[in-house]
Order: structure tokens, then sequence, then C-alpha cells
């Protein structure tokens, strides 16, 4: 460890003259002096003298006082650390690790370092390296930016209340400034960049406060215009699904929610939204109403594909026999899925020639893939009735040749 401490600086006083001396000093003429002509040595008394010692070494304290950046050369480096000559009373010991890639240092280079603490209990100066980095950052970037102005940065790690970002400094980011959504999993924004605007620098404390959430709104509300301005009926938009609703499902238009109901999401039967969506998708909607002065959009997505019913008389003609699978059941019939987006129904009436029926489950069964014969179309009501009975053989058609009247 001996190694480790330079030379500490000599202690100074002033020698006390006598007042033979100082009567004599007042009345020699002045002459001009530089502060190291000022200092005299006595060799009797091992002592300096003089005013330009004192201003020397007062301004050598307050340069070496704790939390002041110095310059310093590097004059060892070692396994774990580096040690570095500030010209203080002893040598400096910074991390090995606030180096990052020590290649690119060797004894004789000058760094820029911050003075934690004078003196270790050993002894020893102890300084930092990184926070040299982070101090210049500060007054970099509060020297070139104010509140309001746009910085980017990365979101580093989460934190509580939200997340820190590196802007070549640490700064906060509240969990609430960080989307237009509730975000729930700062972890998904982690190692991703973006641009923020800064809402409060503290140099008092140091602080910055950003946020991505404003600079999201600002777009959203340029976009809002813009959409207003350009849309029509009959539009066909991209959009992201921002919520589901047992009714429907509300698509953020780059500005602008607009609704699509649950009826207009496709030509089939649809017991939930979340059986067709899922938020955060991304999804082709067209435009099928608007409001301009309510700010309220009408969408439609089953209307991007064909109405299978329009040409269902052509690929099912009455008369002919379907194949389906039975996806439900009332009391008055069942719905035979025909192809998608076309249902049938199966009457009570028509599940049987002989047999009377009191309830369909008595017949078939949800899941269950029939046969069944169309009796008939209605394309203009999308109704399309079915029998089961049809595909059988009718007893009742042989009645009287069997039993022929007496």
């Amino acid at each position: 460890m001996g190694n480790r401490k330079g030379s500490k600086l000599m202690e100074t006083e002033k020698e006390t003259t006598n007042t033979q001396n100082e009567t004599q000093e007042k009345q020699a003429p002045q002459t001009p002096q530089t502060e190291i002509e000022k200092i005299t040595f006595d060799l009797e008394t091992d002592t300096f003298d003089g005013d330009g010692m004192q201003t020397l070494y007062e301004k050598s304290m307050t340069e070496f006082k704790e939390g002041n950046l110095v310059k310093g050369k590097i004059i060892d480096v070692r396994s774990d650390e580096v040690v570095v000559d500030i010209g203080y009373k002893s040598e400096g010991i910074i991390p090995r690790s606030e180096f990052g890639d020590i290649s690119g240092y060797k004894p004789g280079d000058e760094i820029e370092v911050s003075l934690e603490s004078a003196e270790d209990s050993e002894g020893f100066v102890v300084l930092s390296k990184i926070k040299a980095e982070k101090q210049r950052n500060w007054e970099r970037i509060t020297s070139e930016h104010q509140e309001g102005d746009i910085i980017p940065g990365r979101i580093m790690r989460k934190v509580r209340g939200g997340a820190i970002v590196d802007i070549g400094i640490d700064a906060f980011l509240p969990a609430s400034q960080i989307d237009i959504r509730p975000v729930h999993s700062i972890e998904s924004y982690l190692g991703k960049t973006f641009d923020f605007k800064i809402l409060k620098i503290s140099h008092e404390r140091k602080n910055i406060v950003l946020s991505r959430r404003e600079l999201l709104e600002e777009e959203r509300a340029i976009s809002r215009t813009k959409l207003l301005e350009d849309i029509e009926v009959g539009q066909v938009r991209s959009g992201i699904i921002k919520n589901i609703t047992d009714f429907g499902a509300f698509i953020d238009l780059s500005g602008l929610d607009g609704l699509l109901h649950i009826t207009d999401m496709t030509w089939g039967r649809v017991g939930h939204p979340s059986e067709v969506l899922s938020i955060g998708d991304k999804i082709d909607v067209k435009i099928l109403d608007f409001d301009r002065e309510r700010q309220r959009i009408a969408l439609g997505l089953k209307q991007l594909s064909q109405n299978p019913w329009d040409d269902l008389d052509k690929h099912h003609p009455v008369g002919s026999i379907i194949k389906g699978k039975i996806v439900n059941i009332v009391p008055y019939g069942a719905f035979i899925e025909i192809e998608k987006g076309v249902e049938g129904l199966i009457h009570i009436s028509e599940m049987s020639w002989t047999k009377r029926i009191n309830n369909p489950t008595e017949v078939v069964s949800v899941g269950e893939e029939i046969e069944a014969m169309v009796l008939d179309i209605k394309k203009d009501q999308q109704k399309i009735s079915l029998g089961i009975k049809q595909t059988q053989f009718n007893p009742w058609s042989v009645v009287e040749e069997k039993y022929p009247p007496a």
C-alpha cells in the first residue's frame, strides 16, 4: 500500500517578525513582486513565508474540494483499479470497471475525474470517472436544452413509479407518461429508443423529468385534424384495436377512435368480439358512417369481404342437399352453418315425418354434422329454411298405396 501514497505538501505558516523589522519595512520603498518572489525560505526554521504561498495553498484546497471535477494523469493500470495522480497529497484510485474498454487508456493519459473523497480509510483519494462524465453531460444537456425541448433517449430500467431513461444522464420517466394508453408492463419498453419531451429540469436536485405521452398526444391531435378533413364513407383505413366491449370494439385510426359494432365484424355468428379480435392487433376497416361535429365514426370489417348471401341461391339452390354443423339450438329449432357467414334454420317441425318432437335436442346436438335440404331462401332477409326429414323417406307418400280406402 505504501507505493500508492504521494508526498505530502509541507505545512505552511508565517514567521512573526519583530517590531523593528516591521518599522523598517514600512519605511523601505516597495517594489513589485510576483507570487513566487514573495515566498522566502528560512534555512534555520524550515518554514515558508509570504502571501504567495498562502494564496497557492488556499487555491489548492478549493480545487481539491469533494465533488469537484479535476484533471488527473494515469500513472498505473492494475488488474482491478487505475491509479491516477491529480497533484494532491496522495494518488487517487478508480475502479477499473469505470473505464469500460481499458485498452484505450495507458499511463500518461490525462483524464477528468470527480473527487469523491479526499481520503479513505487507507489514506487514498477516492475518484470517479463515470461521475465526472455524468457531471459534464449534465452541464452540456442543461446548457443546450430547456423545459419543453425534445430529446432522444433509451429506456433502461424500471424503477418505482416509472422508468429511467438514458439521455446522456439518467432521467426519470413517470409510468403515466410512457404512452397514451395505460401501460401494464414497463418491461416491454425496456431497451427501446424514443423521443421524449422535457417536462421539468431541477438544477437543485440535478434531476430531469421526461414525457413520451405528451409527444404522442400532440401527434395524435395533428392526425385527428387531418383525418376529419380527409375521411369519407366507403374508405378503407388501417387502425389498432384499442378496446373490446360486449357490443363491439374501438379502433384507433391514428388520431380518432371508431366503433366496430359486433354485427359488422363478420357475416357469421359472433358470441363476443373477443372471438374475432384481440387488443393491439392491426386491422383494416371500412368507413360506414361518420359525424364530424361529434367526431364519431362507424366502422365495418365484414364489408371488406363479399357477402356470402349474394350468390347463395347459385351455390345452394332450393331442393339441394347441404352438409353442415349444428352451431346453436333454440326451443323452436336448430341453426346449422352451411358455410362461413351463412346459417340456416331447421325448424322443429321439419325434423321428423312421424315423431312429435318436443325439443330439438331429441334429434340433434351442438357440434353434430348433418345433412339437410334447402327449402326456402330469402336473400333480402338473409334467411334460409332447411329440413332434415326431407332427406329421409316420407312414409306418408305411400300411405294411400299401402292403405287404400275401403
